[in-house]
């Protein structure tokens, strides 16, 4: 299989994983509920994020029907931010402190490399909110601590920013019907789909002619 696909696999996956974990927690609510509802519930769904977010390239994206079923759409996002944030700041530790020899147990080195060219020596911090809003938690947290020099405290605000609107939307999502799911992927993928057209078009045109 052509690596370039491999990306895009990955995100179907996670997708349709994500709309049979809504399928099943909606038909099973109950049982979800009372396993899920206390406080143990809460501190497994946080660890699990965690440990899902230092090790690549597991996603905890499919969890979030869980966790918006059990607990409702707000402190599901709460939860998810928590536990994406405190992940990311044990990957960004992790390649700061031990570097490639360990990183490379954990993720692919390639795309750590890839990650690597799309950050800028200037403007970091605000390059970062927005990368989060494209890369993977993980990856990008593990890239940024082997390549960049952002600051630690500069890191983990620009984290936060990033993380959180996706923390929200995902889990509102995540407490809709399927059918209603569906449709907000449909749009979404739609928006994401034209926006990638646009940029393409717009750098075409500020291309500068030779």
């Amino acid at each position: 299989m052509d690596k370039k696909l491999l990306p895009i696999l990955s995100i179907i996956i996670i997708i349709f994983l994500f709309f049979l974990t809504s399928y099943f927690v909606q038909k099973n609510i109950d049982t979800v509920s009372y396993y899920m509802g206390g406080i143990s519930g809460v501190f497994v769904y946080i660890i699990i994020v965690i440990i899902a977010e230092v090790v690549a390239p597991v996603s905890a994206i499919p969890l979030l029907p869980i966790a918006s079923n059990s607990w409702g759409w707000f402190l599901a996002a709460i939860f998810s931010i928590i536990g994406w944030l405190i992940g990311a700041i044990i990957a960004f530790e992790i390649s700061r402190k031990y570097g490639v020899p360990l990183v490379k147990k954990l993720v692919s080195l390639e795309q750590i490399y890839k990650i690597e060219k799309r950050i800028p020596s200037e403007h970091v911090f605000w390059s970062v909110v927005f990368l989060r809003m494209a890369i993977p938690v993980d990856i990008l947290s593990y890239a940024l601590g082997l390549f960049s020099n952002i600051k630690r405290k500069e890191y983990i605000f620009a984290t936060l920013i990033g993380i959180t609107p996706f923390a929200f939307i995902l889990s509102y999502v995540g407490s809709l019907s399927v059918l209603y799911q569906l449709i907000a992927f449909f749009i979404g993928a739609v928006i994401l789909v034209l926006g990638v057209i646009g940029y393409k078009i717009r750098k075409k045109i500020t291309k500068p002619s030779v």
